[in-house]
Formats: C-alpha cells, sequence, structure tokens
C-alpha cells in the first residue's frame, strides 16, 4: 500500500489502468444490460418491469460500495497518514453520489408499478436517501476544507462516522417490516433464478470497472490540482 504513496508511481499505474477499467466496464455493461433488456424472460409476478433490476442492484451495490471506500481511505488517512487516501476518499465520492441517486430513481421507477406508490418511508428507501444526504455533505465538507487549506482529518472523521448508515441499509429489510423483499441474495445463497443471476452479476461487475475508472480518473485530476496548486504558491513566494 506504501508503495503507492508516491504520487508519481501512483500515477504511472493510473495512467494505464484507467482506460483498462473504463472499456472493460464498458463492454461488460453493455452486454450485461442487452443481455437483460432483451434474452430474459419476464417475471411471473412482476412482468417486464424486472428488467429495472439490472440498473438498480449494482447501482445500490456502488452507493454502499462508494461510501465504504471513503470510509476506508478515511481510516487509512487517519492512521498511516497515507498521502492519497484523502484524495481517493474524495475520488470516491462524486460517483458515489451518482449511483446512489440512480438507485433511489430506478427504485422508485420500479416501486410505482410493483408496490402501487413513487416513495414509502421504510427502512431500506429512507436508510438510501440518508446516504445521498450523506454524500452531499462530505462533497460540501472536503470542497470546503481544500479551498480553505484547512485540516484532511474533519472530512475523514466525516467519512468513518457515515459509515454507520452502511451496515442499517444493509439490514434494515431484516430489521424492519419493509415493502422491499428481504436480501435476495447471501453467503452461499440466491434466491434469484440463475436467468437473471448471470447477467446481474456481469452488470454488477461492469459497473463496477466503470466506477474504478472513474475514481482513478478523478484522483488524477485532483492530484494535477494539487501539483499546481503547489507550483503556483512557490512561484508566489520566490517573486
Amino acid at each position: 500500500m506504501h508503495g503507492f504513496a508516491n504520487p508519481k508511481r501512483f500515477l504511472a499505474l493510473a495512467s494505464w489502468l484507467t482506460p483498462l477499467l473504463l472499456v472493460g466496464g464498458v463492454a461488460l455493461t453493455a452486454i450485461a444490460l442487452f443481455w437483460g433488456l432483451t434474452s430474459v424472460a419476464p417475471d411471473r409476478l412482476m412482468g417486464e418491469t424486472v428488467r429495472i433490476l439490472f440498473i438498480h442492484v449494482p447501482s445500490a451495490w456502488l452507493g454502499m460500495g462508494g461510501w465504504s471506500a471513503i470510509a476506508i481511505s478515511s481510516l487509512v488517512f487517519l492512521v498511516w497518514r497515507h498521502p492519497l487516501a484523502a484524495i481517493a476518499a474524495r475520488a470516491a465520492a462524486v460517483p458515489g453520489l451518482v449511483f446512489t441517486a440512480i438507485c433511489l430513481a430506478t427504485g422508485s421507477i420500479w416501486g410505482r408499478p410493483t408496490w402501487g406508490t413513487w416513495w414509502e418511508w421504510d427502512g431500506r428507501l429512507t436508510s438510501m436517501l440518508v446516504l445521498l444526504f450523506l454524500y452531499a455533505g462530505y462533497i460540501t465538507l472536503s470542497q470546503a476544507v481544500a479551498r480553505e487549506g484547512s485540516s484532511s482529518r474533519i472530512p475523514a472523521i466525516f467519512g468513518l462516522v457515515g459509515a454507520i448508515n452502511i451496515p442499517i441499509i444493509n439490514r434494515s429489510v431484516v430489521w424492519w417490516n419493509s415493502l422491499h423483499q428481504p436480501p435476495s441474495i447471501t453467503v452461499g445463497k440466491s434466491a434469484i433464478d440463475p436467468e437473471f443471476l448471470v447477467p446481474l452479476l456481469v452488470a454488477v461487475v461492469g459497473f463496477s470497472l466503470i466506477f474504478g475508472a472513474v475514481v482513478l480518473a478523478r484522483m488524477r485530476a485532483l492530484i494535477a490540482e494539487v501539483q499546481i496548486e503547489a507550483r503556483l504558491r512557490r512561484q508566489a513566494l520566490a517573486a
């Protein structure tokens, strides 16, 4: 881990890994969506609406995964002072926010014909909405810290505290009565028919690769911003 704390070494890795992840992710996502939207039979109960599964589930996974990445990066920054950890957390925040918003939007669209309502204040939906607000708060806070030159410990602590919401989202359908269905995939078991499960897993991998590519691209952009600011500061001091 510490071997890639050097920005130059990290950028050398990210420069070829970013397009590789992006191309692989777009290819797998396209295959999964074409497969799921055209080849999979309609569900016996939900009919054609079940096809939104192939966008909704990967988005939910990455909404939670994005904040998990923020929490892990924040912990690394606070404990080991890893130079790129704070940048990695900032880079994961925006795509995490986007995927959380997609999850909520597709869930609402799916819920209207399935539940008869666009929204229900149950545990799963409410905790996902809280996650969206957490992302917005983290992005605002980290931008303010970067702009004012304050300590990066503040957003790192916020990132760790916000991680409390992740297990709440995961277990919400077990802890409370909910319109949302119980977990369909658990350790070693799946309640999803293989006809749906296989393209769904391909979609999850594809979306995850795209997420990884976006995070690396944002990290490269943030590092460039830091380097430019440092260069301008040195020039100002020299003048």
